[in-house]
């Protein structure tokens, strides 16, 4: 299929009751009579970027893949994840800013906001919040993936349970000649983790365009566009509801940022 970017729909909005709306659009569960969405969100500061891995994004690492993941499960604590896996210590090495072909996502809409809005410096441009609907993405799973999930009435995977199909990357790459993506639930290493309400998405293969895959396959998810003009507003909102570094970010390197960006003056 060719690439086609219509098929991600794209809303910008005027207004903190706007973004409210679009960023809960469709979030009741008229089974459950609760309102409980089914979209991972991912904030980011400047609106032109393409969402990929980064991996994709540091092309030059891509056929080092393996020697990244093993050298850092190497030099790393033994004791850094709870279990053995593969799995595990891809999300710790992703967590700690090695390059994968994972890519961060959250539960939380706010979470996603505040990395939205968290750099002063681009606040001239325009930011984007994508939603995306993890468990539409289980469709096109291979069989063994969604054999897994229905054994455990889950719509994302732990580290025990995609071990169960595939325990290394080698063994994930030749499930399926078609590419496809799965949503991985990290355990809780820290803080940092917890207070994101973090997850991440893992594509088949490391080559792989999240943003193209998305845009092949219409419905799955959405951009929600925020203005620059908008960003002021909706950084302050985010700071009086305590969705800030020093929350997200537990330390003291955190609170410094937080409390030099809160007390910094409004730029033209």
């Amino acid at each position: 299929m060719s690439a086609s970017p219509e098929a991600v729909e794209e809303f910008r909005v005027s207004s903190w009751s706007e973004l409210h709306d679009r960023l809960y659009e469709g979030s009741w569960q008229e089974p459950l009579r609760r309102f409980r969405s089914n979209l991972a969100f991912r904030g980011v500061n400047r609106s032109s970027w393409e969402l990929q891995t980064g991996l994709a994004r540091e092309g030059a690492f891509l056929q080092h893949e393996g020697h990244l993941l093993r050298n850092f499960r190497k030099y790393a604590r033994r004791d850094a994840v709870p279990d053995d896996s593969s799995w595990n210590w891809m999300a710790l090495a992703q967590h700690h800013g090695l390059p994968t072909r994972l890519v961060d996502w959250t539960y939380s809409p706010f979470v996603a906001l505040h990395f939205a809005t968290a750099e002063l410096e681009r606040f001239g441009e325009d930011a984007v919040v994508w939603c995306l609907d993890y468990v539409a993405t289980n469709r096109f799973l291979p069989e063994p993936l969604k054999r897994v999930l229905e054994e455990e009435g889950s719509n994302v995977f732990t580290a025990e349970m995609l071990g169960r199909v595939a325990g290394s990357l080698r063994e994930l790459d030749r499930l399926s000649e078609e590419e496809f993506v799965l949503f991985l639930e990290p355990p809780s290493f820290n803080e940092r983790l917890v207070n994101q309400f973090a997850l991440f998405s893992l594509s088949s293969s490391p080559r792989a365009s999240l943003q193209r895959w998305l845009q092949e396959r219409p419905g799955l998810a959405r951009r929600i566009v925020i203005p620059a003009e908008l960003k002021w507003e909706v950084r302050d909102k985010l700071d009086q509801a305590n969705v800030t570094e020093r929350v997200l970010f537990p330390g003291l390197d955190s609170l410094s940022s937080w409390l030099k960006r809160y007390y910094s003056p409004r730029r033209p």
